[in-house]
């Protein structure tokens, strides 16, 4: 490898899925203090996630496919912040496909981001020493047991690839791989952050997601229905822990590789969704109809590693939360009332 490059005033930093829920709001947090480059193509994000940083000198967005190959030199808007001289620093994957409601239509784009897209990304990272950040899943740790609630990063990750979820389930799993097996041959630092329900403004309103489901239902004064046990359990970390967790973990010690990012801390799924018709001042009721019997989660991190590793802990209140997301989600109606129809 050639020697590291000079780093001038700021950090050059790769954010990939930037546009996305939780890629946005970590591009909010890391410009404050360096160049980031956002690279996403809107498969399932939106440019609104990012519109109010378009204007800063420090941020420049890419529109491309990580599966298709790329090259930052070649991009002369990034001449400004100097990429041929200095490189890039630090690299957080984060994209991947996600679509509750239109899963199916991306699974040939989710194997091939989670295969060819995350090889692409490493050996931007190869070229530029970088350390590298992955975004991966508290799926790898499979469905929620009562003989384990809490997973530890050393619990083994089971789960059937061989499901309509594969594309998805297994691609990161896969992707875990790759990352280690470029960190044993490349000596590259590997972050790899497995994050666990996450919520807060700027998730998708109308995409099958759980909170903004509920939270939609509740605004327009309709029942609250849970396909869950009445017992559901249910853990939530607002996004801004997560990136706090994040931007923690990627300036960890070299022989930091995996961490859990999520919450210790159970909440009944109906007092969840009581505190969303408080807060709503709705007359919604909720209704629970246990169609598939299956639990809304998988298990709860144990984050003993983060807390004395990174010291990190989430710190905002489930109503904190739930009040800045029923904000987020009255704005975007009023901005398009008819957005949910689309």
């Amino acid at each position: 490898m050639s020697p590291k490059k000079p780093v001038f005033s700021r950090k050059n930093i790769l954010v990939t899925g930037g546009a996305g829920f939780i890629g946005s709001h970590l591009c909010d947090a890391l410009v404050k203090d360096h160049h980031v480059i956002c690279v996403d193509n809107f498969s399932t994000s939106t440019v609104a996630n990012i519109e109010h940083l378009l204007q800063n000198p420090n941020f420049e967005f890419i529109n491309h496919d990580i599966v298709q190959p790329f090259d930052l030199n070649e991009f002369d808007e990034l001449d400004r912040f100097k990429v041929k001289f200095q490189g890039v620093q630090e690299i957080y994957h984060l994209a991947c496909p996600i679509s509750k409601r239109h899963f199916e239509d991306f699974k040939i784009a989710t194997v091939l981001t989670n295969s060819i897209g995350v090889k692409n990304v490493l050996d931007i990272a190869v070229a530029n020493q970088s350390k590298i950040l992955y975004a991966s899943s508290s799926v790898l740790y499979g469905p929620r047991t009562s003989e384990r609630p809490h997973v530890s990063e050393t619990d083994p990750c089971v789960l059937d690839h061989l499901t309509s979820r594969g594309a998805y389930d297994e691609g990161k799993r896969f992707s875990e791989a790759i990352m280690y097996t470029y960190q044993d041959v490349y000596g590259l630092d590997v972050k790899i952050s497995r994050l666990f329900r996450t919520y807060g403004p700027r998730m998708k309103l109308f995409d099958g997601n759980l909170l903004p489901d509920m939270i939609n239902n509740a605004l327009e004064g309709k029942d609250i229905e849970l396909p869950y046990p009445e017992d559901a359990r249910i853990g939530l970390t607002y996004v801004s822990d997560i990136v706090d967790g994040m931007i923690r973990h990627m300036n960890s010690p070299i022989d930091v590789t995996v961490v859990n990012l999520g919450s210790d801390q159970d909440h009944l799924l109906s007092s969840v969704a009581a505190q969303i018709i408080r807060l709503t001042d709705s007359a919604s009721r909720v209704r629970f109809e246990p169609a598939s019997g299956r639990m809304p989660e998988a298990g709860l991190p144990d984050i003993g590693k983060a807390r004395q590793v990174l010291g990190w802990l989430p710190l905002v209140r489930l109503e904190d939360g739930l009040r800045r997301m029923i904000d987020y989600s009255r704005a975007q109606r009023q901005l398009a009332p008819h957005f949910g129809q689309h």
